[in-house]
């Protein structure tokens, strides 16, 4: 094979996989002012995390599924559903205490005294804590314990 058509054949296969990744993607997130966010997502904001600066918001569409990841100062990122609730907050240091449910605050204050909640997500059937140490605790919705999550 000859250089020139070597190139041809990268270019329309190169093509041809960037068309269909196109086609094929239903998934569309779009960068949003600050202002464009809802008060119940900035009522949050202020209220748990008042030292804390706006850098960026992602508003994101999957189908018919709609959410806001929101990227604050000192490391901090949250994630809210279609109906502006809370389901991800990702940290490197200690969440405020107010934004852990108040079960599951006390499993981790009794159990690991010397550790601290740096992430909590919420699933569609649990809740998931990792500590300042890597490990990963499991709660139902109620924020009964239920395991260490490898």
């Amino acid at each position: 094979m000859n250089k020139k058509s070597y190139l041809k054949t990268f270019f329309m296969t190169t093509a041809f996989i960037f068309s269909l990744a196109l086609l094929t993607s239903c998934d569309k997130e779009e960068i949003i002012t600050s202002t464009d966010l809802s008060s119940e997502i900035t009522s949050y904001i202020s209220t748990h995390f008042p030292k804390n600066t706006i850098l960026q918001v992602i508003k994101d569409r999957d189908g018919l599924t709609k959410s806001y990841e929101v990227f604050l100062s000192e490391n901090v990122s949250l994630e809210f559903n279609r109906k502006n609730e809370i389901i991800d907050i990702d940290g490197i240091t200690k969440l405020p205490d107010s934004v852990i449910p108040e079960k599951i605050l006390q499993y981790v204050t009794v159990n690991y005294p010397s550790n601290f909640i740096t992430d909590w997500e919420l699933d569609d059937r649990n809740q998931n804590v990792q500590l300042n140490i890597g490990i990963d605790l499991e709660f139902n919705m109620n924020g009964d314990f239920l395991r260490i999550d490898n």
